[in-house]
């Protein structure tokens, strides 16, 4: 029973420390890219870099490191926003395998908990020589009993928990791979924007003259 307490424990601190972090992380990608667009075409990236820096969270710091390397050719570019993205990956699954573990091993816990119990219950039955009451017996059982209750009552939630924070840390990553793609393309496609030479403008002033 004290290991499987020792693992709600930690269970309900690793959810916490996980909600905590997703709660702080999770920004309205859109808006934000959105916000940074507006910057960027009109080039104004040290703008652009101050608000990617004031902004929490892994997707913002991928956007930033792009940024931060605008003039990079787009391959380049590209490979930047991949390692950036890659390095954000343990802080974000980080303590969702110690959550995993936790669901596993309570419920073997507590069966090993009352297949001990049982033991040392016809240990006792077989030290009054078949002679112990049923009042004893089935008191020695139901303790028994009540490690493996415990280890599922540990695991169920910590099973559901795990299964939601996973769910966030896949919501997060795919927010990360949408953001970098979609800076990446900003910042290319306005650099090509800026390297076409418009010929109307100057087509008018010749024939007004």
């Amino acid at each position: 029973m004290g290991l499987i307490l020792f693992c709600s424990v930690a269970a309900l601190a690793v959810f916490a420390e996980r909600m905590f972090y997703f709660h702080r992380a999770t920004i309205q990608v859109g808006e934000f890219l959105r916000g940074l667009s507006n910057l960027i075409q009109h080039h104004n990236y040290a703008e652009a870099l101050h608000e990617s820096a004031g902004t929490p969270g892994p997707v913002a710091r991928v956007v930033h490191t792009a940024i931060v390397h605008y003039d990079a050719p787009r391959a380049e570019l590209k490979e930047i926003v991949q390692e950036a993205g890659q390095l954000e990956v343990p802080g974000i699954e980080a303590h969702l395998a110690l959550l995993s573990t936790i669901t596993f091993l309570t419920p073997l816990i507590g069966l090993l908990g009352t297949v001990t119990g049982m033991i040392e219950a016809f240990v006792t039955l077989s030290s009054h020589s078949g002679l112990a009451s049923s009042t004893e017996i089935s008191g020695a059982i139901y303790q028994s009993l009540l490690t493996t209750a415990a280890g599922l009552a540990v695991a169920i939630p910590a099973f559901a928990a795990h299964s939601y924070l996973s769910s966030r840390a896949n919501t997060l990553l795919h927010d990360i791979e949408r953001g970098g793609i979609e800076i990446v393309n900003l910042i290319t496609d306005k650099k090509r924007d800026a390297g076409i030479i418009d010929f109307g403008e100057s087509r008018r002033t010749l024939s007004a003259e």
